[in-house]
């Protein structure tokens, strides 16, 4: 099995994301993480999809949702030719005789504080995952009482923008 990250451009309007979320359960395709966000045209939103499979189940999600009007375009976000980012908000326990330990840990990943109370803090990193998960196994010790991740987001380096690719029926 492996991991594919899909960008689609999308329709920004409602029953979109109800649309492609019903296309992969109704085919038991599970998606590992989705993120969908304004662009810079007021008609499209961009999708972030995780994948997990092998290439005829990538084959069939790109087919499946191409059939779909409000799919504009599709890609696969290479590694390496692509930048990969998620953001994860995490609430520890912090007692003030652990917080200098936590400020430490926060300092060399550059997390940021972003609330502090008596017995706890939250920290805000972004990052690709590897480096969040990293964090999460440092902290787990003082005692994670909350967090919530936006799972990733991609856009591919240099010139070329998804708006740019040709359809998906032309390439294949």
């Amino acid at each position: 099995m492996q991991k594919y990250i899909i960008s689609a451009l999308v329709s920004n309007k409602s029953g979109v994301l109800n649309r492609i979320s019903g296309l992969f359960s109704r085919r038991c395709y599970n998606i590992e993480s989705l993120t969908v966000s304004a662009t810079e045209d007021n008609a499209f939103s961009r999708m972030t999809i995780v994948l997990i499979g092998d290439e005829y189940v990538k084959e069939q999600v790109f087919k499946q949702m191409d059939k779909l009007i409000d799919v504009k375009k599709i890609m696969i976000a290479e590694e390496g030719k692509s930048v990969y980012r998620e953001l994860l908000l995490i609430k520890v326990k912090a007692e003030p005789e652990v917080r200098s330990e936590i400020v430490q840990i926060q300092e060399i990943y550059r997390a940021k504080v972003v609330d502090c109370s008596l017995h706890t803090m939250i920290l805000e990193l972004t990052g690709e995952t590897s480096k969040l998960n990293g964090f999460i196994a440092v902290l787990e010790p003082y005692g994670i009482l909350e967090m919530a991740r936006t799972g990733i987001t991609a856009l591919t380096r240099g010139e070329e923008c998804i708006k740019d690719r040709k359809d998906y029926n032309e390439l294949i």
